[in-house]
């Protein structure tokens, strides 16, 4: 494989990135972001508690970024943030069940702007794309 065929991949992959995003955005229900929604969407696919930290490392922003994100959850009553029971100057952040609702009505909510994609793909296209991408993602995600 050449660098321009790996440019090619990443080039489009960040372009599909930029106008799925941008479509889900516009999905949203009022007042909720994607910056909010990503981190909803973290915990309910990966379950536990993490600090602010941890999640700024995850998505990749800055710490501060992210605790503007959080408090923003928190005001809604969509996480809860407490001081961590082992080192009481350090916090910890939890999805709540209004949080997990609300990430349940934003996928609801999308669902609709996604129709349109129902017959450009097969299920096995789908299918075998989600399975590229896992391990693409797998792999960078290891390599940070």
């Amino acid at each position: 494989m050449n660098s321009h065929t790996l440019f090619r991949l990443f080039n489009e992959i960040g372009i599909v990135n930029q106008l799925s995003s941008n479509r889900f955005a516009r999905a949203l229900p009022e007042g909720l972001s994607l910056a909010q929604f990503s981190v909803l969407n973290n915990f309910v696919r990966l379950g536990g508690t993490r600090s602010p930290k941890q999640l700024a490392d995850a998505f990749q922003v800055t710490k501060g970024a992210m605790t503007n994100t959080l408090n923003r959850l928190q005001e809604n009553g969509l996480i809860l943030i407490e001081p961590d029971p082992v080192d009481r100057r350090a916090k910890v952040v939890q999805i709540t069940p209004a949080g997990r609702e609300m990430r349940e009505q934003a996928l609801q909510g999308a669902f609709p702007t996604m129709l349109d994609l129902q017959g450009l793909l097969t299920d096995s296209e789908i299918e075998a794309m989600l399975a590229s991408l896992t391990k693409l993602r797998t792999h960078l995600d290891r390599n940070r």
